[in-house]
């Protein structure tokens, strides 16, 4: 086996991440068949092949599962050597969002880390849901964003967050019919989620509140209000989770990534978080 060149990994994570070629070549500024060429030495030097086209996008192959981790510790350990030689000097203004529900849990262990490194760096945070997040760094109002992306080809994926139903243990909310639910904005995931496992089971349900911060959620399941769909994450530890004793069906986790603004190329702290954001977090998946 011939030895695997830094690019040709870079091509493979990026196409993978990125759900086709296309889009990857967007991903790290290079053309199309520049992105092919360098996969088709790279699945040549390894000797299988690493792709298959699916019917919606690109399908990992089981050599490519496996090269897949190695690839991305490759990448890691390159990038924090790069760092490691230039990141003393790196100061300057990083905007960042985040929602509510992934602020705590996974926000606080990236900062805990680029803090110390990176004195020099301002770090100014929006918190708001991943529906209002996505467009304001696609226009360039925000440099990184931690979201659930609405699409494979949003962003670096890091991890799947699972999706919990939750109720309070004072109320038998969940035995009521048609079931009363509290939901997100219209365009929220995890709305569309909670009504699309209701609506395979076949399970009437009414919209009793609606509200667009993890606040508001749950106040009214602590209240008896109506049950929620919650990031597991977020879930508080004094409220119930439901499932299938109590005639609730399951729900499709969230693909949680790291969404970077084209416009804030070359800026070196949103690099680093970036960097940070990726190591930390795609860790734990």
């Amino acid at each position: 086996m011939r030895d695997l060149q830094i690019d040709w990994l870079k091509c493979f994570v990026a196409t993978v991440d990125a759900g086709s070629l296309s889009s990857a070549a967007g991903e790290i500024h290079r053309s199309q068949s520049a992105v092919s060429m360098q996969l088709k030495k790279l699945e040549a030097a390894i000797g299988h092949q690493l792709l298959l086209r699916g019917a919606r996008q690109l399908e990992l192959t089981h050599e490519g599962q496996t090269l897949l981790g190695y690839a991305r510790r490759m990448l890691d350990l390159q990038a924090e050597a790069q760092a490691a030689l230039r990141e003393d000097d790196i100061s300057g203004l990083v905007r960042l969002g985040v929602p509510d529900d992934y602020a705590s849990k996974y926000l606080t262990p990236v900062l805990k880390r680029f803090a110390p490194r990176h004195g020099g760096v301002e770090i100014q945070l929006d918190c708001e849901q991943s529906t209002l997040l996505i467009p304001r760094v696609a226009r360039g109002e925000l440099d990184l964003a931690l979201v659930s992306r609405d699409h494979a080809r949003r962003g670096s994926l890091l991890f799947h967050e699972p999706m919990v139903w939750v109720g309070s243990p004072q109320f038998d909310v969940w035995r009521r019919n048609p079931l009363p639910i509290a939901v997100y904005e219209e365009a929220s995931l995890g709305r569309r989620s909670a009504l699309r496992s209701l609506a395979l089971q076949g399970r009437p349900y009414r919209i009793v509140y609606n509200s667009s911060n993890l606040a508001g959620q749950i106040a009214a399941v602590e209240s008896g209000l109506a049950v929620a769909v919650l990031t597991q994450c977020s879930a508080p530890p004094h409220l119930q989770l439901l499932g299938a004793e109590q005639g609730l069906g399951p729900l499709a986790p969230m693909e949680v990534a790291v969404y970077r603004s084209p416009a804030s190329k070359g800026n070196l702290a949103a690099d680093a978080l970036q960097r940070m954001l990726v190591q930390t977090l795609r860790a734990r998946a």
